[in-house]
């Protein structure tokens, strides 16, 4: 996916693919390779380079405030083939999406049937790591086309859970 993305007012151009469990990505052409876990809603656990930290990402008006350690950011994505305005002021993917695993864990409840119509941001699954409960989201409205995942079934980071079309 490519992204051109507003940090504190300055434009960047970001590539991203997963790859396994590894997060690749080049910023303004210079490659990085990264670990990225959403720990809760809004907070991730980032290893960079052997280096690792907390940010917490968290809607602002039409942007994002984003907080590592002391230091806060201001973000914007400013693609809008890969992304478009949501109801709620959220950004909402476009086009078919992969719902992936953000974390290993164990599916203890599948919320939703192939087939069935889902608005952004609705809950899909709800997967257990590390003794917590966390609802899966639909990145964007639209139908399941595929539920890859079922009750009971231990998952890895990045796996394939379902496709939104």
């Amino acid at each position: 996916m490519k992204l051109e993305i507003a940090l504190d007012g300055k434009s960047h151009q970001v590539e991203l693919a997963r790859v396994g469990e590894r997060l690749r990505c080049s910023i303004d052409g210079a490659p990085l390779e990264a670990d990225a876990v959403q720990v809760a809603p809004g907070i991730w656990s980032i290893s960079i380079e052997g280096g690792s930290f907390e940010a917490r990402v968290e809607p602002d008006g039409g942007a994002l405030r984003i907080t590592v350690g002391n230091r806060e950011f201001r973000g914007e994505v400013r693609d809008p083939r890969a992304w478009r305005r949501g109801r709620g002021g959220g950004a909402e993917a476009e086009g078919r999406q992969q719902v992936v695993a953000p974390m290993p864990g164990k599916i203890v409840r599948v919320l939703v049937e192939a087939g069935d119509a889902v608005e952004a941001k609705q809950g899909l699954f709800v997967v257990e790591a590390m003794k917590m409960q966390n609802e899966i989201r639909s990145p964007k409205s639209g139908k399941v086309e595929r539920l890859l995942a079922i009750e009971g079934q231990t998952v890895n980071a990045g796996q394939v859970l379902a496709v939104i079309a």
